[in-house]
């Protein structure tokens, strides 16, 4: 199943998408938060209580793939491992490039 994907301008935006996603039934392993900057995407993380996409979403060989890859590539390869199709996760990224955040909810 393909995942719900929202765009969202900043923080405080990313964290009231999670709030909606929760009142819609989403559990939080269930919600990623995702920006082009990796710190970026670890502070929301942990502001909105979500899910890092990691080695259980990407497979092992990902996981030690991004280590040797580009931002983009890493973020466009964690997209993937949630779901999304490659050209889906090549638009997303652009997005993330102009300053965006994404709020990925999967369905399990």
């Amino acid at each position: 199943m393909r995942p719900n994907v929202q765009i969202v301008d900043n923080g405080m935006a990313a964290i009231n998408a999670v709030r909606e996603l929760n009142a819609r039934g989403y559990s939080q392993e269930d919600i990623y938060v995702l920006a082009h900057d990796s710190d970026q995407t670890d502070s929301l993380k942990e502001a909105t209580n979500t899910n890092k996409i990691g080695m259980s979403e990407e497979g092992v060989f990902n996981s030690m793939a991004n280590l040797f890859r580009s931002r983009g590539d890493e973020l466009r390869a964690k997209m993937e491992s949630v779901g999304m199709s490659k050209a889906e996760a090549d638009q997303y990224e652009s997005e993330l490039d102009r300053g965006k955040v994404l709020v990925i909810a999967t369905v399990h």
